[in-house]
C-alpha cells in the first residue's frame, strides 16, 4: 500500500491510496479532481472509488466532476449530503480494494455524518493507515460543528482504540498552530516541545507534516489527553467530555488572539509517502 499526499486549496489534503500489486487506487476527500487525475495517470493506476470523510465543500467538492470524468466511479461516505454519493456506508462496515481492507468508523462531532477510514493489508509489515478527515488532526482535532463534546469525545475514543503504530493522515495542515496551542496547554510536555521544533523546521521548508502516528498523538495531542492531569488542570475540569469542551473554547480564544498564518503546502503538487517512509522526528 502506497499513499500519495496531495496538498490542495489553502491547507487541505486529499490522498491517493495505491494497492501496488493490482495497481488499483482509491482516493480520499477529492477537492481538485483534475490534479488527482494527473497523479492517477502518472502512477498508471486504476481509480475505482472515492472515500469521502464528510460533506463539507473542501473535502467533497470534486466528486461531481470526477464522477462525470470517470463514469461508474463509486463515491462512498456516511452522509447523504456528500456530493455525487453512490452508496451510503455504515459504521463498522468493511470494504476491500485488492489486498487493502477498509474499516469504516463513524466519528460524528465535526459533522453528524463524519466517517473515518482505517486501512490495512493482511500479512504486510507496513503499519495500517487512518484517514481521519476533520475528526482528528496532527496535534489537534476539528471543531465540533454538528455534535456535542460528548459525541466528539466518543469519536476520539473510538479512534484511540486503533493500534499505536497506525499512521494518521488528516484533512488539513494545521499542525504548527495546533502544537503552539498544545504548548500552552502543557508547557512542560517534552513531547510537545520536540514535535513543535520539528514542525517549525518543516514549516520553513513548506513541507507537509503528515503522517503522524496514533502513538505519537497520545503523547502531545491535548484532545487525546483529556484524562491527563496537566490537561485537566489547564481546563479546570475533570469529566473527559467537559475537559474536551473547555479545550475547544480555549482553542477558539487562542486562534482569535493569534496572528493569521500563511498556510503550508501551497507550493507542493504532491508528496509521496510510503507508510514506513515518514522522515524521522528529531
Amino acid at each position: 500500500m502506497k499513499v500519495k499526499v496531495i496538498p490542495v486549496l489553502e491547507d487541505n489534503y486529499m490522498y491517493l491510496v495505491i494497492e501496488e500489486i493490482t495497481r488499483e487506487a482509491v482516493a480520499v476527500d477529492v477537492a481538485v479532481p483534475k490534479r488527482l487525475l494527473e497523479i492517477v495517470g502518472r502512477e498508471g493506476v486504476s481509480l475505482t472509488a472515492v472515500l469521502t470523510t464528510h460533506h463539507h465543500w473542501d473535502h467533497a467538492r470534486g466528486n461531481p466532476e470526477l464522477a462525470r470524468l470517470r463514469p461508474g466511479l463509486a463515491v462512498l461516505g456516511a452522509d447523504e449530503r456528500i456530493f455525487s454519493l453512490t452508496r451510503r456506508l455504515a459504521h463498522g462496515e468493511e470494504l476491500r480494494f485488492g489486498a487493502i481492507h477498509v474499516r469504516c468508523l463513524l466519528t460524528p462531532g465535526h459533522t453528524s455524518g463524519h466517517m473515518s477510514y482505517f486501512l490495512w493489508e493482511d500479512d504486510c509489515p507496513d503499519p495500517p493507515a487512518l484517514f481521519s478527515g476533520d475528526a482528528l488532526s496532527v496535534a489537534g482535532c476539528g471543531s465540533c460543528l454538528e455534535g456535542s463534546a460528548q459525541q466528539m469525545y466518543q469519536s476520539l475514543a473510538e479512534l484511540g482504540t486503533l493500534p499505536p503504530e497506525t499512521k494518521v493522515f488528516c484533512g488539513h495542515e494545521h499542525t504548527l498552530s495546533n502544537l503552539e496551542f498544545a504548548q500552552k496547554v502543557e508547557p512542560c510536555n517534552d513531547h510537545v516541545r520536540a514535535k513543535l521544533s520539528w514542525v517549525q523546521k518543516r514549516d520553513e521548508d513548506d513541507v507537509p507534516t503528515v503522517p503522524s502516528t496514533l502513538g505519537e498523538e497520545r503523547l502531545y495531542n491535548p484532545f487525546l489527553r483529556v484524562a491527563e492531569e496537566p490537561v485537566r488542570k489547564f481546563t479546570g475540569k475533570a469529566v473527559p467530555a467537559d475537559v474536551l469542551e473547555a479545550l475547544y473554547k480555549e482553542r477558539a480564544r487562542f486562534e482569535q488572539a493569534g496572528e493569521p498564518r500563511q498556510p503550508q503546502a501551497r507550493a507542493l503538487l504532491a508528496l509521496q509517502w510510503g507508510l514506513l517512509s515518514a522522515a524521522p522526528q528529531e
